[in-house]
């Protein structure tokens, strides 16, 4: 369990790092890159269930944006896995109930269900990419600080940081409590469960206890609930070349969902 909490702990930093690497993807607004984002999952999603082959389109779009970020896309690939358990409980059964053939390759026929399953699948993963993408180029507090400044309300891009910041607080105190544990254990590796009871509850005391001191200290430095539109690296201010990209995403995201070449190839070939 600790070399979990220790990945993770690393992970955060990770993402904070890269935020900050030199790259064409990184120094562009934060609201731009959020539009972007957020029009990509209003197309994407919004791609019928059954046009398979025009959602995987999309799947260049998290690509080229990894790319110009300097991302690796099969790290973020990968990490997309985590949405696929929960986008196939939501189309479990999809392939009991839709069964009418939609065409057979090699004898074997696919049917509406297993390609409305795939779909599912796909718009899962994808939603995650483009995400993964997006917080790895900007950094968690430029997303909640640009979401703000694009009208969202103060409690809740406040509400997302404070999770977000939770997590690491949560970790690094379990972590300090293992630590401590194995330290007075001699070696003992099983413990009773009144004792992980006891310390479940040791460790919410501590976490509500650091907590409030960190509220304390926001307080006495002037926090009014809204997250501060500084930004100390001067990244944030909206330049020509954040439209003209912005504007070349959403040309190629609207004639990728009004065309529907992807479609119109596969018909040629079915």
């Amino acid at each position: 369990m600790k070399d979990r909490l220790q990945r993770v702990l690393c992970t955060l930093d990770d993402l904070e790092r890269a935020s900050q690497r030199p790259s064409p993807l990184q120094r562009m607004d934060a609201r731009a890159k959020t539009a972007a984002a957020t029009l990509f999952l209003v197309t994407m999603l919004s791609v019928p269930l059954a046009q398979l082959s025009e959602l995987l389109l999309y799947a260049l779009f998290p690509i080229a944006a990894a790319a110009a970020g300097g991302i690796d896309y099969g790290a973020v690939c990968r990490r997309s896995l985590i949405a696929l358990p929960f986008a196939a409980m939501i189309g479990l059964f999809n392939p009991i109930c839709l069964r009418d053939t939609v065409f057979s390759i090699g004898g074997v026929n696919v049917t509406e269900g297993w390609i409305t399953f795939a779909s599912i699948l796909v718009r899962g993963m994808l939603s995650v990419q483009i995400l993964i993408v997006l917080i790895r180029s900007t950094g968690y507090l430029r997303f909640c600080r640009s979401l703000q400044r694009l009208g969202v309300p103060a409690a809740l891009t406040a509400q997302l940081l404070f999770v977000f910041r939770y997590i690491r607080l949560l970790s690094e105190e379990t972590l300090e409590m293992l630590r401590a544990r194995d330290a007075r254990g001699y070696g003992r590796r099983s413990y009773p469960i009144g004792l992980w009871a006891e310390t479940v509850g040791q460790l919410l005391l501590r976490t509500l206890d650091r907590a409030e001191h960190i509220h304390n200290a926001m307080l006495a430095r002037g926090f009014t609930g809204r997250i501060p539109a500084v930004d100390t690296r001067g990244g944030e201010k909206w330049r020509r070349s954040d439209t003209l990209v912005l504007a070349a995403w959403c040309a190629a995201l609207l004639a990728a969902r009004t065309l529907g070449p992807a479609e119109r190839l596969a018909a040629q070939f079915i």
